[in-house]
């Protein structure tokens, strides 16, 4: 049925609307980060951070939706299902895209499901215990608790949470055999040991080094292979005589699966300049947080490194037989 010539000039412009409206540069519009836990927790501290900056290199806003549950599960699942447009950004850390797996079964695969964008900062754990125990150093830790077996407790953040599988890691390297009492937050656990209900705790050094300052707790060693900036006076756990001892809570980015390379290339340049800002270093380092080398910031490295931790943590999980509470 032929058209008539107004009824051509309508259906044309439609087409080069809809032309136009595939051609705009990424991105065009806001973009979502889905955080997998509350607002003001570490890894949210750490995405709000990067997230403003990458938002004033984009041209964009990025709007932060937290989506707490299920250790992060929640969230992660709902970033797997979204389009891959770039438009939906996954934030999360060691606890949300790899232990998380090793305890429940879940309706995403977090190496799979999702195309790496950038690792951002980590925070490694501190090795703290009461004021009263008789230790003062880890080698005299690590002695007492052989001494001591299934005398001392540790507090966690929750079953199969960093400072659990922490604990779980040191107990493996150690050969030394403690009992866990599991809090709803290491804040919580913080309290007890300071009132010396619980001997230790493995805890990240943005939440526990402002105690341990004040001497309320007691510091043997941080889990990064180096000295933290904000805390130069606690050794290594390497330098302290437990070797091999490494562990971070590690923030990172992720898209889901079939985003186009060059959507995340763009992400993964706008990650880069964030963590290169002065501002930014200013304040992470204030946090006690490390910034990756400029190397092990591309998505390649992010997914190499993402496998990895999957295959060293993995075990050790699931050799504990640990279940989400």
């Amino acid at each position: 049925m032929p058209y008539s010539r107004p009824t051509l000039l309508v259906l044309l412009a439609l087409a080069c609307g809809a032309i136009e409206s595939r051609a705009q540069p990424y991105p065009s519009r806001p973009i979502s980060m889905i955080v997998p836990f509350a607002p003001g927790a570490p890894v949210d501290t750490v995405g709000r951070l990067i997230a403003d900056r990458m938002a004033a290199s984009l041209g964009q806003p990025i709007v932060m939706e937290n989506v707490s549950g299920a250790a992060g599960g929640i969230a992660v699942a709902r970033a797997a299902r979204a389009a891959p447009d770039g438009y939906t950004l996954s934030l999360g850390n060691i606890s949300s895209h790899v232990l998380n797996g090793a305890i429940s079964p879940q309706s995403f695969d977090a190496l799979k499901d999702f195309e790496p964008v950038a690792l951002l900062a980590s925070n490694p754990q501190l090795i703290i215990s009461k004021n009263a125990l008789p230790a003062n150093d880890l080698k005299g830790l690590i002695a007492w608790l052989k001494a001591n077996p299934d005398k001392a407790t540790a507090g966690t953040g929750g079953n199969g949470g960093v400072s659990h599988v922490a604990g779980l890691f040191f107990q493996k390297k150690t050969g030394t055999r403690f009992q866990f009492a599991s809090y709803r937050g290491t804040n919580l656990a913080q309290q007890d040991l300071i009132g010396g209900q619980i001997d230790l705790l493995f805890d990240q050094v943005v939440s526990a080094l402002v105690n341990v300052r004040a001497g309320k707790m007691r510091a043997y060693a941080v889990t990064a292979k180096v000295r933290v900036a904000s805390a130069p006076e606690i050794p290594t756990a390497e330098e302290a005589g437990l070797s091999d001892f490494h562990m971070s809570v590690w923030n990172a980015i992720w898209v889901p699966k079939g985003t186009p390379k060059e959507i995340v290339a763009k992400l993964n340049a706008a990650a880069k300049e964030a963590l290169a800002a002065p501002a930014v270093r200013k304040h992470l380092d204030e946090l006690g947080l490390s910034v990756p080398p400029l190397e092990q910031q591309t998505p390649e490295a992010l997914g190499a490194f993402h496998a990895a931790e999957v295959e060293k943590w993995w075990p050790i999980v699931k050799a504990a037989n640990v279940k989400m509470e």
